[in-house]
């Protein structure tokens, strides 16, 4: 229902006048309350799949190797030109001064793969990343041999242990860290608006000491996923999920009841294809390969790399990665606090309502009426100071007559047209 503020002969203003709401909104006032809340939250169940859909199935259904760095110790321009002939726009070769400097590429991830004409041989680090580990040094060897070299043997300066085969751990905790963070601001969003900075602040900083803690446990002594490093999981994991959990407060002054539909694109529908967990930006199509420089999943899984193998580019990236999204959430929040407050005051002097908050008042005033409902039948009454007393014998002749129920306009038995299966209370008169 909306309202418009009318004002007298004077100038003065003279209280919300009221304004008939449109026909869909009167229809749909006229269902079963329950019916309307359920129906105004199935925008997310129909979210949820067309992001999966354009994010994890787009992303995934056809992986394609594109612009892949490789290391070559001494000149590339031949290999170059062989790479380009049998496998066009896949490998983009990189030439290196000495040994030692290709491998220390391949560790940081800076390069795929490093190759060594001298020595026949192909460095990989599958701890970094096993898709290409795998597959670049079968993409680059008959092009090795066509130009009449030796097959070089491969060499893994990082092999994965066996408790983590194929390198997915990191990519999990990601995930793990990240629904955690945005979830648990997401309910102060929807629940905790009136709530000062100081209180949603602390709330997702003991929640997410709490979420980090349950994880690197579960992760690492319950399953044996991750072998030590608890201290260092604990801290690395609280901070990102502080810094998701300030991002996810700050847009939900904005956004109110539709928090999760930016959180989860951000956090998770864009965050996980990008982050080159399940595999390499150099795998990837746009915009996932961009955005690998920019989701927090990239920057959560190049720190969990380096912290349980010592692979990866280090900690500075991630680090000033979650430094810019926690100030992110701070300056949101701050801005959004002002503006939700200027709405809030809005909608109050109009008396503006949502089709929400009408459905949430209809059924509060449906469960109060079903609740003396059942009170009634079994002898009892609701007084207006909330004390339940007998009901006079003379009063209960139609105790048990039934309304007729309606599946979409309801009644006061509920949606069921069935009598409510409840066991009868025995009382005393004058008790």
């Amino acid at each position: 229902m909306t309202a418009e503020t009318s004002t007298t002969a004077d100038g003065t203003a003279a209280g919300p006048v009221r304004v008939e709401p449109n026909a869909f909104r009167r229809w749909y006032s006229g269902l079963h309350p329950s019916l309307q809340l359920i129906g105004l939250q199935l925008w997310l169940p129909l979210f949820f799949i067309v992001g999966f859909c354009l994010c994890y199935i787009a992303a995934f259904h056809a992986p394609h190797p594109h612009d892949v760095p490789v290391a070559v110790v001494g000149s590339s321009s031949e290999l170059q030109t062989v790479l380009d002939e049998s496998s066009p726009g896949v490998v983009d070769l990189r030439s290196y001064p000495d040994v030692a400097a290709a491998r220390d590429a391949v560790t940081a991830g800076r390069v795929a793969v490093a190759y060594d004409p001298g020595a026949d041989a192909i460095y990989t680090a599958s701890a970094h990343q096993y898709q290409v580990a795998a597959l670049i040094p079968a993409l680059i060897t008959p092009a090795i041999e066509a130009r009449g070299g030796a097959a070089p043997a491969v060499t893994d300066l990082a092999p994965l242990p066996p408790y983590d085969e194929y390198g997915t751990v990191s990519m999990y905790l990601m995930l793990a860290w990240c629904i955690g963070g945005y979830m648990v601001a997401m309910f102060i969003g929807l629940m905790g608006a009136p709530l000062r900075h100081r209180t949603r602040t602390t709330v997702i900083v003991v929640g997410g000491a709490l979420i980090s803690l349950v994880t690197n446990v579960l992760a690492g002594p319950v399953v044996g996923a991750v072998q030590g490093h608890l201290g260092e999981l604990f801290l690395l994991g609280w901070g990102w999920i502080i810094a998701i959990g300030l991002a996810v407060n700050g847009i939900s002054y904005f956004v109110g009841r539709f928090v999760a539909l930016p959180a989860m694109i951000v956090f998770v529908f864009l965050s996980m294809p990008a982050s080159g967990g399940a595999y390499p930006a150099w795998f990837m199509p746009q915009p996932f390969a961009w955005l690998n420089n920019v989701v927090v999943g990239s920057g959560i899984t190049e720190m969990l790399k380096r912290v349980l193998y010592d692979v990866g580019p280090g900690y500075g990236r991630g680090l000033t990665m979650m430094a810019c999204y926690a100030v992110v959430g701070v300056v949101l929040m701050i801005v959004g606090k002002m503006w939700w407050e200027n709405r809030r005051i809005r909608r109050i002097v109009s008396g503006r309502t949502t089709m929400f908050i009408d459905a949430q008042n209809a059924n509060r005033d449906f469960l109060a009426a079903e609740r003396d409902e059942v009170l009634r039948r079994h002898g009892l009454v609701s007084t207006d100071t909330g004390t339940i007393n007998a009901l006079p014998f003379d009063e209960r002749d139609d105790l048990d007559e039934r309304t007729a129920g309606d599946m979409f306009l309801g009644s006061t038995n509920g949606l069921e047209d069935d009598t409510l299966d409840t066991r009868p209370i025995s009382t005393r008169p004058g008790r």
